[in-house]
């Protein structure tokens, strides 16, 4: 499992003061991104490849509220590596008292950025994604 500490920020606040929607998704990308980066595929080693990693399906469950500048541990594991290339990803975001807050469930695949089609990654990368597991 891999996790990375971030920050409830001013923009992602809703109305009702807590984090909205769309910056629990935001955040799940970019540690996805972080993850990636750890691991020696920078963003720069995805363009030179041409091949990038899309979302298909985002399903979103709330548990507890996360509010302004509170700390966040974001968590990334895998919950399914298929053959052709698709995956299923988890991101668990706790406060800083250890409660889950939120889960997000990414269903995925890679997509190769000449042919605009969903393609199998590099083996090292699909390894690298076993990892998480």
């Amino acid at each position: 499992m891999f996790e990375k500490t971030l920050y409830a920020r001013w923009g992602d606040m809703d109305f009702n003061g807590h984090m909205k929607n769309t910056a629990y998704l935001d955040a799940g990308a970019d540690v996805r991104m972080f993850y990636f980066e750890a691991n020696g595929f920078s963003m720069r080693e995805f363009e030179q490849r041409r091949i990038g990693p899309v979302i298909l399906r985002d399903e979103l469950e709330y548990f507890r509220e996360l509010r302004l500048l509170e700390p966040v541990r974001v968590t990334l594991s895998a919950r399914e590596i298929g053959e052709d290339g698709r995956f299923v990803l988890v991101n668990e975001f706790f406060r800083e008292d250890g409660q889950r807050c939120a889960r997000v469930t990414s269903t995925g695949a890679w997509l190769d950025l000449d042919r605009r089609k969903i393609t199998r990654p590099p083996e090292e990368l699909r390894l690298l994604l076993e990892k998480l597991l």
